[in-house]
């Protein structure tokens, strides 16, 4: 946990009572914590709310150990050694937690505990930057920083929704857009040229997952409908432009996540949905996994293991 504001230094690992679930909740042993950049961010500077120490970790994956009495878990049932994936939690770096069980989920066969425990948190988000821009199928969007997780997810929700994505990446992440039915092309200078190349009648909407301000530039020069235009790391830009800024902390978010989570675990057990793995590391070595998330491109997500 964090157990004060600022950069990695200042996380711990501690031991603590694990509190047995009551009604409407259950206990997971973890086998496996999803890594996101939210991770660190989220507690560089003091929130509003918020009070140190400030556990770590939003979604989680692994078995149940305990279940309240008269409780199901969100997707029906729950018995003690189910499988199961938890999202959005609070201090999912951890060995085992309690959580509401409205927030736990079967896990889909189809992803392994690393996987799953990765699935929500950048499914989430890149659901909800589709639902807000009103794009469907036909439409041609350009997806700022497509090979990233968030840019992954979007690519795959929009091949299955039947609208044409090109994206923005580095060259050596051309195949991963790719693999995932987008249409890559190079950021850097020049970019707004080779977009409109690549699209010549348009796009409807521009997703931003980078925040740079050549990501906002290029949306803004070639997206004339400002309520078409998303991003997730460039707020500020957002409110002096007047276009749509998302975050899971806001209560529209929260709520529209909340909504999408069983259709994303349904959409991953039947194939169209997975989730590109980097590495994973022992709990124990988190600050190095932020680490690597912070300073570089892993080429995929990141999990910490329990077992």
């Amino acid at each position: 946990m964090a157990t004060r504001w600022g950069d990695l230094d200042g996380w711990e690992l501690v031991e603590t009572e694990v509190r047995p679930p009551s009604h409407g909740e259950v206990t997971i042993r973890v086998r496996a914590s999803g890594v996101n950049p939210a991770d660190r961010k989220h507690v560089l500077s003091p929130r509003p709310g918020v009070r140190l120490p400030v556990p770590i970790g939003y979604e989680i994956s692994g078995l149940i150990s305990a279940i309240g009495p008269d409780t199901e878990i969100a997707s029906g049932g729950g018995a003690i050694g189910d499988a199961v994936l938890a999202f959005r939690v609070t201090g999912g770096y951890t060995t085992e937690l309690t959580v509401p069980a409205s927030d736990v989920f079967a896990k889909p066969a189809a992803l392994d505990f690393p996987e799953a425990a990765n699935l929500l948190l950048a499914g989430t988000t890149a659901s909800e930057m589709l639902h807000v821009t009103d794009v469907s199928a036909g439409d041609t969007i350009l997806v700022h920083g497509a090979s990233g997780a968030v840019g992954v997810s979007v690519l795959q929700q929009a091949r299955a929704q039947g609208i044409r994505v090109v994206g923005t990446a580095s060259e050596a992440r051309f195949d991963e857009v790719r693999r995932f039915g987008g249409e890559p092309i190079a950021y850097g200078p020049g970019l707004a040229d080779r977009a409109r190349a690549a699209a010549p009648d348009g796009y409807t909407a521009a997703l931003d997952t980078v925040g740079t301000a050549e990501a906002v530039d290029v949306s803004l020069e070639l997206v004339a409908d400002r309520n078409r235009i998303v991003t997730i790391a460039a707020s500020d830009r957002a409110a002096e432009n007047g276009f749509i800024a998302i975050a899971g902390a806001l209560p529209e978010s929260a709520s529209y996540r909340d909504r999408v989570r069983a259709d994303l675990i349904r959409m991953a057990a039947e194939g169209e949905l997975v989730v590109p793995m980097a590495r994973t590391y022992p709990l124990a070595e988190a600050l190095d996994a932020l680490a690597l998330l912070r300073d570089g491109h892993p080429g995929g997500k990141l999990a910490l293991l329990s077992d």
